[in-house]
């Protein structure tokens, strides 16, 4: 599989979400992003899993605009706020409310914890890829030449420190949102030995 085999949607709402995400996120967030997709459509392909490719790709380049500090809430958990930001986007390019609500779903439940892919295709396939992109989860699954073509199309960059420092930040003005939890179970030390920066 090469990354020319990744489908990538070009619909309104998938042009406008990689505009917002790259003028808000900075590089090494943005790229991890749009790298959460390509691992998701890449995993999903090879293993003949049916998934709606745009809901997908929303919703990965979407899934971190509540840690950035132009939406951040000091109440709101990181990933609720990211759905709230993607539904007011998908409202915008026209989605209806119920496509809108799933967008949001898949966003607040990529941070759940696994799904089956037969129960819901896409919160499993971001939950997956952003796995694999934080802590290197199951990365080895990703084809060795694939993974060397996406990382030189989207460098890695310094993903790990920034990533930490998001989440850290939301662990001490929110301990009881998803962020701390993740911090309270150790995850600084499985992001600094992820296999992608190696």
């Amino acid at each position: 599989m090469k990354l020319s085999d990744i489908p990538i949607p070009t619909s309104a709402a998938a042009t406008a979400a990689c505009e917002v995400s790259a003028a808000y996120c900075p590089p090494a967030l943005y790229n991890h992003v749009i790298r959460s997709y390509l691992w998701g459509a890449a995993h999903a392909i090879a293993n003949g899993i049916t998934f709606d490719e745009e809901l997908l790709y929303v919703a990965a380049v979407l899934h971190d605009m509540g840690l950035m500090k132009e939406f951040d809430s000091h109440t709101v958990s990181f990933e609720e706020v990211g759905g709230h930001v993607a539904w007011v986007l998908a409202a915008g390019a026209g989605w209806p409310p119920e496509r809108r609500e799933r967008l949001a779903q898949v966003i607040v439940r990529h941070t759940w914890g696994t799904v089956d892919a037969a129960e819901d295709p896409e919160v499993h396939l971001l939950e997956l890829s952003t796995g694999m992109e934080i802590t290197g989860l199951r990365v080895e699954e990703i084809p060795a030449g694939l993974r060397a073509e996406v990382l030189t199309a989207y460098p890695r960059l310094d993903l790990a420190a920034e990533f930490t420092a998001c989440f850290e930040d939301q662990a001490n003005r929110k301990p009881d949102g998803r962020a701390a939890e993740f911090i309270r179970a150790g995850l600084a030390g499985r992001v600094s030995v992820n296999p992608l920066d190696a």
